[in-house]
Order: structure tokens, then C-alpha cells, then sequence
């Protein structure tokens, strides 16, 4: 069973079904219960038209979701617009489904758990990490959500600024953790780009591109992490680089400083030294404070300490930690990372071995583990 396949089609059925006349959860349950018996039937029975196929089972179930509850006249008119057999319509909804999902009934924060949870693949579990809350509280989030969009059709737009949240937390997601959904949203964001003229849509696309640059070099043959001064810089996509750096040069141009420009920067920065060593280090900070500015983000000041201490020293960047909640995401292995620059291996032996037991996947569990056991074994001889 090829789950790429089905994952890939999801959004382009649940469109085919809301745009037909069911409102949107009652499409999204028609389109889980089709992807349940796709699992079932098709390694025995695979359809030559993945996509009709699943267009056709998913508003049968939608109809028979709905015979208790409609009248009966509602029921013949959905009937008569069954899809017919045949190859389904090549068009494209992922993004549609974007905007729909940021409907302006929605707050910022529900729209973009929909998004993530209906469109995107991910888990509520994994949406609850990137917002920091407990997996209850955003599973109550997105039931929420559901039922204020529910009946909600493609006619209403959506929020741009919040299609470009979700696009960029579907992008963080797919590029380090369990879902590969990067592409994807690279994809979605191009399209963005040449609906919109913003600069904040060009800084989007361009510290996505920068970013997915790096992406080869981000991991060794045998799935470990690479963290970044330690990457084989040959291995970074020079192509995308300039890309990204061009797009970012020209949104900058026009003075309208956004947190995702200010992002694309920082990318920028390190995808234009040579060496590791070579890092502009200062001028990362400044666009750090740029940054803190515009967002006042936990997490950016908790990157700005990391540029901190390689600009300042390890001592100011374990200062600028200081001043930060250490129940933040990473916050230990940052702590160690500063400790051990600044030549304390006990104490960031201990934080490196702390940080594995918080990390929020197997591949940075590993990487942290293994730090905490090179530093053991330094202290040992």
C-alpha cells in the first residue's frame, strides 16, 4: 500500500467533495472511511484511477452519512450528482483547502490547527509540539475548529497571513520531522507567490528554499543528524541558494520588513559562508533582534543565545539564556551546546543527557545521546 499515494490525493478529493455539497466535516470523515477501505482493497485490487476511485467511495460514504438526517429530496439531488465513472478532474484543491481552512470565522491559531490536521497529515500530537500544548487541549482546538467551518464553502476567501503560517509549520515539520511534507509546501508556497505580490510571500518561499538547500547535508548515510558547522557545505543545493537569496534581495528592497524576510536573512547568512568559521555571527544577532522584535518569540530568543555565544562568547550566550523559561523546546541542549563551548564537559555531559530524554524524535534523541557519551568518554581519558 503506497501511502505517499494516498496522502498525496487527500486533499484533492476532500476539494472534489466540498466543492459537490458536503460541508466540510462531514467530507473529511467521507474521505478517511474511502482511505480505510482503499487500505483494505487495494493491495489485492488496485483501481487504474486512484483518485476516481476514491472520489466515488468517499461520496457514496458521504451519502450514506447523510440519508439519517436529510430529506429525501436533498438525498435524490446528491445522487443525481454523483460523479460519473471515468478518470477523475486533474485540478489541483491542496491550496484552495489552504484558504478554506484559514476561514475568517476561524481564529488564527484553530485555522491553522485545521490546516495542519485536515490538509497537512499531521498528527494532532505533532501539531500540539510546534504550538507547545498539551495534545488534549489541541485535539479540543481542532474538534472546535471543525464544527465552525462545518458548511463553510470555497467562495469565502481565506486569510492570507495565516495560509503562510501553516505553510511554513508544514514546512518545519516536514523538514525535520516524521512526515516529508517540505516539498509540498515549497509547491503550495510558489503558487502563493504568483497569486500575491507581498514580500513577506517572496520571504516565505525564499527561507524555504534556503533552508531545503541544506537539506542533503542535514543527515549521514546511516540517518544520524549533521548539525550545521559540522555539514559538507559542497553538498548544499547552490541552485536553490541563489534562488532563495535573489527572491529575499528583492523583497528587502521594498522596505516592508517582515519576521519571514527577517528569517530568510539569518538563512541567508549562513548559506553565504564558506566555511563554518567564517559565519557573519554579528550581523545573525542583528537580524536575531530584528526578529525579537517583530514576533517576541520564546523560540527566537532562544536561537538569538545560540548566536549570541558565537558572536559574544559562550558566557553571554548562556547569559541571554538565562533570562528564558527552561521549559522551552530545546532549551537544555542549547544550555549544554553553551556549556560545552565554554569548557564545562561535566555539566554538559549532564545537559546533553537530559536533552535526549525531552527530544521530540528518535533522530535528535540519537544526536544528543551520542553527544553526551563523547563527552563521558573525553572526561574519561
Amino acid at each position: 500500500m503506497n501511502e505517499v499515494l494516498l496522502r498525496s490525493l487527500t486533499p484533492s478529493v476532500l476539494g472534489i467533495l466540498v466543492r459537490r455539497g458536503a460541508d466540510f466535516a462531514a467530507a473529511e470523515d467521507a474521505v478517511q472511511d474511502a482511505l480505510v477501505e482503499a487500505v483494505r482493497v487495494w493491495p489485492d485490487d488496485p483501481p487504474r484511477d486512484p483518485k476516481g476511485w476514491l472520489v466515488t467511495v468517499a461520496w457514496r460514504r458521504f451519502l450514506d452519512a447523510t440519508r439519517a438526517d436529510t430529506a429525501r429530496r436533498r438525498r435524490e439531488d446528491l445522487v443525481d450528482e454523483e460523479p460519473p465513472p471515468g478518470p477523475a478532474p486533474a485540478t489541483d484543491d491542496t491550496l484552495q483547502l489552504y484558504f478554506l481552512c484559514a476561514h475568517p470565522s476561524l481564529t488564527p491559531s484553530s485555522a491553522v490547527a485545521l490546516t495542519l490536521r485536515a490538509v497537512g497529515g499531521l498528527t494532532t500530537r505533532q501539531i500540539a509540539q510546534a504550538y507547545l500544548v498539551p495534545e488534549a487541549t489541541m485535539a479540543q482546538r481542532i474538534s472546535r475548529a471543525k464544527r465552525t467551518v462545518s458548511g463553510v464553502r470555497f467562495d469565502r476567501p481565506g486569510d492570507v497571513a495565516t495560509v503562510l503560517r501553516v505553510l511554513y509549520l508544514v514546512f518545519n515539520e516536514g523538514y525535520s520531522g516524521d512526515v516529508d511534507l517540505a516539498a509540498e509546501a515549497i509547491r503550495l508556497t510558489r503558487q502563493v507567490a504568483g497569486m500575491i505580490d507581498h514580500p513577506e510571500v517572496s520571504g516565505l518561499l525564499a527561507l524555504m528554499l534556503l533552508h531545503h538547500a541544506r537539506r542533503a547535508a542535514r543527515t549521514a548515510p546511516d540517518g544520524s543528524l549533521v548539525p550545521l558547522a559540522e555539514q559538507d557545505r559542497d553538498r548544499w543545493d547552490t541552485t536553490l541558494i541563489a534562488e532563495g537569496v535573489t527572491i529575499l534581495q528583492l523583497a528587502l528592497a521594498r522596505d516592508r520588513l517582515g519576521e519571514f524576510q527577517a528569517q530568510a536573512a539569518i538563512a541567508a547568512l549562513h548559506a553565504d559562508a564558506p566555511t563554518a568559521g567564517e559565519t557573519d555571527w554579528v550581523q545573525i544577532v542583528e537580524w536575531y533582534d530584528e526578529l525579537v522584535g517583530l514576533t517576541d518569540s520564546p523560540v527566537v530568543r532562544l536561537n538569538r543565545a545560540v548566536a549570541v555565544g558565537e558572536a559574544d562568547g559562550p558566557r553571554a550566550g548562556l547569559a541571554a539564556l538565562a533570562a528564558l523559561d527552561n521549559s522551552l523546546p530545546r532549551h537544555t541542549a542549547v544550555a549544554a551546546y553553551l556549556h560545552e563551548r565554554d569548557g564545562d564537559l561535566t555539566a554538559a555531559a549532564r545537559l546533553y543527557a537530559e536533552a535526549a530524554h525531552k527530544a521530540p524524535n528518535l533522530a535528535e534523541r540519537d544526536h544528543l545521546t551520542r553527544q553526551a557519551a563523547r563527552l563521558n568518554s573525553r572526561r574519561r581519558h
